[in-house]
């Protein structure tokens, strides 16, 4: 078998429809599987799947075991030499997966592929291509010098300025929206890591494939729509502080291999302070929307 897509989802009927319509229309001709891991959603997600689309593998649980576990749950039981990590909040183009699927055939050191990635008004998406975190980049990233400066190769390295938004190349984090990834790969890196709820999985298994000798490739030739935030609104006190806490293990796991040994007590600091940040501004917000 080719490919075997994964998809999880939590009280997204609507925006999961869409996907599986455009998923199911981009498998046409291809060897594959669809499998729709459903995180004990309380609205009609599952009885969509059921009736829609009989042909997709549709797993239930009972409680939400977050994103990684859940991932991990289809994984094992996928067949397909390639897997792809897609969001519920995407719609795929026809031609996408043969299009990935002949790029990794001809790349055989590829371990992981992104796409380009737009918003529903079809504005590109700088997560479409990421750096690891660093010193550096956070710094810059946090105290806004990469929105004041997009195009710096210095100021922007988190968001990859120094290539081009069209231009096939090597990458470092493949987005969890749409992460394409190699079976073998996995077999050598192993399966998502579950300390990670929701948020930094992503980051992290691109980190260990490229450990494991395997590049990351960012090729825009093929775009999806990413209806950025719709899945996994980070809006909400519980999402906030799921987010730094991923920020948090990431740094952890790191330091603990020896990459951040001089630069963790700073990295630390700069999660505590965006988070406090975000807090306070969700806290303002509810306060004068009353």
């Amino acid at each position: 078998m080719d490919l075997s897509v994964v998809i999880v989802s939590y009280n997204v009927s609507n925006l999961l429809k869409a996907c599986l319509n455009s998923v199911i229309l981009a498998t046409e001709n291809i060897d594959s599987e669809i499998l729709v891991v459903d995180n004990n959603s309380s609205d009609d997600s599952c009885t969509m799947v059921s009736l829609n689309f009989p042909e997709v593998q549709l797993i239930r649980n009972n409680i939400n075991k977050g994103y990684a576990a859940a991932n991990n749950q289809a994984i094992r039981i996928s067949g397909g030499r390639y897997i792809l990590l897609l969001n519920p909040d995407t719609i795929v183009r026809k031609e996408t997966f043969k299009m990935c699927i002949s790029f990794m055939d001809s790349h055989i050191d590829g371990g992981a592929l992104g796409v380009k990635m737009t918003d529903g008004d079809g504005i590109y998406l700088p997560e479409s291509k990421r750096s690891f975190p660093s010193a550096g980049s956070a710094f810059f990233k946090s105290f806004g010098f990469s929105y004041l400066f997009p195009d710096s190769g210095l100021f922007n390295r988190y968001y990859l300025s120094s290539v081009g938004q069209e231009d096939t190349s090597a990458a470092e984090v493949i987005a969890g929206a749409f992460m394409f990834i190699r079976k073998e790969a996995l077999d050598t890196t192993g399966l998502l890591d579950e300390d990670f709820f929701m948020y930094g999985e992503d980051i992290d298994m691109s980190y260990r494939i490229m450990q494991a000798g395997y590049r990351n490739y960012y090729f825009p030739e093929v775009t999806i729509t990413h209806f950025k935030g719709c899945s996994t609104p980070r809006d909400n006190y519980d999402d906030i502080l799921n987010f730094y806490e991923a920020m948090r293990i990431y740094i952890r796991k790191r330091k603990a291999e020896g990459l951040f040994r001089y630069s963790h007590t700073f990295l630390t600091a700069g999660v505590f302070f965006r988070e406090s940040l975000a807090l306070l501004n969700r806290f303002l917000t509810l306060k004068f929307r009353k």
